[in-house]
């Protein structure tokens, strides 16, 4: 069946006043060669003002190229006249923009650009390298070009509530945070650090991109000093709320350090530290019969498990009830005599206006625990990054709901 040039034009979205002049394989680089054409007397917009039926000036560049997606299993290049146009309307001499290239000086295609930035959300950008046989540095501008854009062309007016954590970028304690707006559920804002200058920038893009600090009502996070200082020089009129899956973290944890020490001395608990720290849905049958004879027995560990379900089952309280039984649970934990628990419950004391408002708020960092995951199995896979702009972009890639539409 033969194919004809138009066809053949529709195939590598060439359009007019462009034109495929002829395909020729070469067999030495075993690669497909496609020369595009322009046609006499063709008119071009400027690519300064968009000012229409601009003539050509002259050919800047007779032999341009661009990679573009493979053709069957062999890499293909769009080979092009490049002319300019000298605009009568801005008075300035300006190469065009082609169609099937974001911009005049890039070197690969718009689908290539697209297919490096899908493959990317799942490949290590080293393994992708190898896959299209190009050094990951030109890759990796790729996706800076376009995630730099989409997050310069973000509309952020609509941001009231901000959840924010930091995770971790490199060895050596170097951390990122990462702001979440939990209503849209995307990240809004990347910084390096963890200390409170990190809300300062947060600010700083919010208003850049259309947003207002006074329209922040709400504010999530963990009880990290640095972070209320942030936020609460940033955002004074945001009513912060302390992360609840932070707070049963820490009793977990004061659990285990009650089950750690006793087990020295009672040979009961031995190989029963997860039986105390999993949910009791989560337990196998052996080990719900072995939590069934020992957690209402006079152990320490079997106390500190106590007062855990009983701080869980606070968090399904109404708010006002909540209130009440928050305030006792402290005192319990003030009194009981298990140092672990003695620290939770100071904790909770020193930081309960932020714990109960969890009860009208309802916020949490669940979503941003899963980005957390996201973003540290991508780094595993690429065995890390090799500079902080490129882990930005690689959270933003994966979690910003990016908007990658051409302006």
């Amino acid at each position: 069946m033969n194919v004809e040039i138009q066809d053949i034009n529709s195939l590598f979205h060439i359009t007019e006043p462009w034109y495929i002049d002829s395909c020729v394989f070469n067999a030495e680089k075993q690669q497909l060669d496609v020369f595009v054409c322009i046609r006499k007397g063709a008119f071009f917009c400027c690519s300064n003002c968009g000012e229409e039926a601009q003539p050509v000036y002259d050919i800047a560049d007779h032999n341009r190229t661009w990679r573009h997606l493979n053709f069957l299993e062999y890499p293909c290049y769009i080979r092009a006249e490049l002319p300019r146009t000298d605009c009568q309307k801005c008075g300035k001499i300006h190469r065009v923009d082609v169609p099937w290239a974001v911009k005049p000086r890039s070197n690969f295609t718009l689908l290539f650009d697209a297919l490096i930035i899908t493959l990317e959300k799942d490949m290590p950008m080293n393994a992708i390298s190898r896959l299209v046989k190009e050094h990951d540095t030109k890759l990796w501008r790729i996706i800076h070009y376009y995630v730099d854009n989409a997050i310069e062309a973000q509309d952020l007016s609509h941001v009231t509530m901000i959840s924010t954590d930091e995770t971790s970028a490199k060895k050596g304690h170097q951390y990122v945070t990462i702001f979440m707006d939990p209503k849209g559920k995307n990240v809004i804002h990347v910084t390096k650090g963890k200390d409170s200058s990190t809300w300062a920038e947060c600010k700083k893009h919010l208003e850049s991109h259309g947003g207002k600090a006074e329209n922040v009502t709400q504010v999530c996070m963990d009880m990290s000093p640095a972070f209320i200082k942030g936020a609460t020089d940033q955002f004074p009129d945001a009513a912060i709320t302390f992360d609840k899956f932070h707070v049963i973290q820490a009793v977990n944890k004061a659990v285990d350090k009650v089950q750690r020490q006793e087990r020295k001395s009672c040979a009961e608990l031995k190989n029963t530290r997860y039986i105390w720290l999993k949910n009791v849905q989560n337990l196998t049958a052996k080990q719900k019969e072995t939590l069934d004879q020992l957690k209402d027995c006079e152990l320490d560990t079997a106390k500190a498990y106590r007062m855990k379900l009983t701080l869980q089952e606070i968090y399904r309280y109404p708010g006002v009830i909540a209130e009440l039984a928050l305030k006792d649970w402290i005192q319990w934990g003030l009194r009981c005599r298990l140092e672990p628990m003695v620290e939770v419950a100071k904790m909770i004391k020193n930081h309960y206006d932020g714990i109960i408002q969890w009860f009208k708020s309802k916020l949490n960092n669940g979503l941003l625990e899963g980005i957390n995951s996201l973003f540290q199995a991508a780094k595993r896979k690429a065995r890390g990054y090799r500079s902080d702009k490129n882990i930005v972009a690689m959270i933003c890639l994966l979690a910003g709901k990016l908007d990658f539409a051409l302006k």
